[in-house]
């Protein structure tokens, strides 16, 4: 007999609790193999292929595309093709690599040694391709009994206020124990629209009311979410100060130049930038670190991990370069490539995405010359990079035209004072007009 072995939406790690249904990769129908990709979805931070731990026959999906579905709610069902388990095997997956194995592979929470996921007997696997077997629609989670607590409002019903401006508190419930149904926020909906239709009451005078009609309303979810959040909480949270500094950076345009042209790998412009930021945090350590207000602490950081601003088609992400102070100009460089180019193609994972101590943004390629960037919390400091732009300036007492950059650091006025932020600005231009100073104090 088969067995309809059950896969919930995995732990995807870095406190994520919900993920948007992007696209399937299988239907019902399907035969998928252990470890097989099964459907993409979108978290707060990443674009992320989830493969299964189970092999066999796929009877159920739950969640159309664009559903968000918390942690634990069930993704599909799979029925393997295991003849029918022995009493004292129903707990555990096969452990002869026949379809009941599962992997040792995947997400959190699933795989070899976690605890097996719920089975039930159903008909051989042959019938149940061409007849899958009846599943309830997903829900968040499960109903309570009618003397238990009240349940816990669906995360499509939350999701539909959110679109929709609706603060959930306001509505009363229809659903049993006065829970919130989605024909009550649909109804508000409806009710907020016809008030906005309305004709407005005559102003006191002759001239004509002004009026705002809502063209569109963009949800902030996903990545556009969970950016919105992150500088929210860092604008309300870190008092920060910018100082800025123009630089001419003609000779390390040179020096990149005369590098490139030696043969090898090439080394990128954010690279030598990179590099001379992690020499400045070494001097200034201050500006690595962040600050817990719970215990009234600085904490200064041994490693920078060096996040970079990237606008993508998914919006703003800041990618992280790991120890980047160990790392080589070619090492950074080639590292800088490899997390661009999964940012272009929405493949970067949570890990790529969290664990900054320093973030650098060269917003120069929007062909702008200075800005002031809100802090990525819960960093400490950003060092911003202009255009580098040819302009008029006095080169060895004389007028010439040199390649100019403007530098701007935004830092946390809670881990320094200004003359600790200026002197890492400073040494950071000194090292841009004068590449050999970096050279002299590595």
């Amino acid at each position: 007999m088969a067995q309809v072995l059950e896969f919930k939406l995995p732990d995807l790690g870095e406190g994520l609790t919900e993920a948007e249904i992007v696209r399937w990769l299988v239907a019902v129908g399907d035969v998928v193999a252990i470890d097989q990709p099964v459907v993409e979805v979108e978290t707060a931070k990443a674009m992320v292929e989830v493969p299964c731990p189970y092999g066999g026959v796929v009877t159920a999906r739950y969640g159309e595309e664009g559903t968000e579905l918390p942690v634990g709610a069930p993704l599909l069902t799979v029925a393997v093709g295991a003849s029918e388990p022995a009493p004292e095997a129903e707990s555990a997956p096969a452990a002869d690599g026949g379809p009941g194995e599962t992997s040792g592979n995947v997400l959190v929470g699933y795989g070899t040694g976690a605890p097996a996921a719920r089975r039930r007997r159903v008909r051989p696997a042959t019938a149940v391709v061409t007849a899958p077997v009846e599943a309830p629609v997903a829900v968040a989670e499960a109903v309570p009994d009618r003397a238990g607590p009240v349940p816990v409002i669906s995360p499509l019903v939350r999701r539909l206020a959110r679109q929709n401006g609706l603060d959930l508190r306001a509505l009363d419930g229809s659903g049993r124990d006065g829970l919130i149904l989605r024909c009550d926020v649909e109804l508000a909906i409806e009710r907020m629209e016809q008030a906005v239709q309305a004709p407005a009451a005559p102003a006191p005078t002759t001239a004509p009311a002004a009026t705002g009609a809502v063209t569109e309303r963009v949800p902030l979810r996903g990545v556009r979410g969970a950016v919105a959040d992150k500088l929210s909480r860092s604008r309300r949270e870190i008092p920060e100060a910018t100082c800025w500094v123009d630089a001419d950076a003609t000779e390390l345009m040179a020096a990149r130049t005369a590098a490139n042209a030696a043969g090898g790998p090439k080394i990128s412009l954010i690279a030598l930038l990179a590099r001379i930021c992690t020499a400045a945090l070494a001097r200034f350590p201050e500006l690595n670190s962040t600050v817990d207000m719970d215990a009234r602490e600085i904490v200064r950081l041994r490693d920078v991990h060096l996040g970079f601003a990237a606008q993508t088609e998914r919006g703003l992400v800041v990618p992280v370069v790991r120890d980047a102070q160990d790392r080589s100009a070619e090492s950074l460089s080639a590292e800088f490539a490899r997390l661009t180019e999964a940012g272009r193609t929405g493949t970067l994972t949570p890990g790529d995405l969290t664990g900054g101590t320093f973030t650098l943004n060269n917003y120069g390629v929007f062909g702008v010359d200075g800005s002031t960037p809100i802090i990525n919390h819960p960093e400490a400091a950003m060092l911003g990079i202009g255009r580098i732009v040819a302009k008029p300036w006095v080169h060895d007492g004389e007028l010439a035209i040199r390649q100019v950059v403007q530098l701007s650091l935004t830092f946390d006025h809670r881990v320094c004072d200004g003359g600790t932020a200026g002197g890492f600005l400073r040494y950071v231009a000194d090292c841009v007009e004068q590449p050999a100073v970096l050279l002299r104090t590595l």
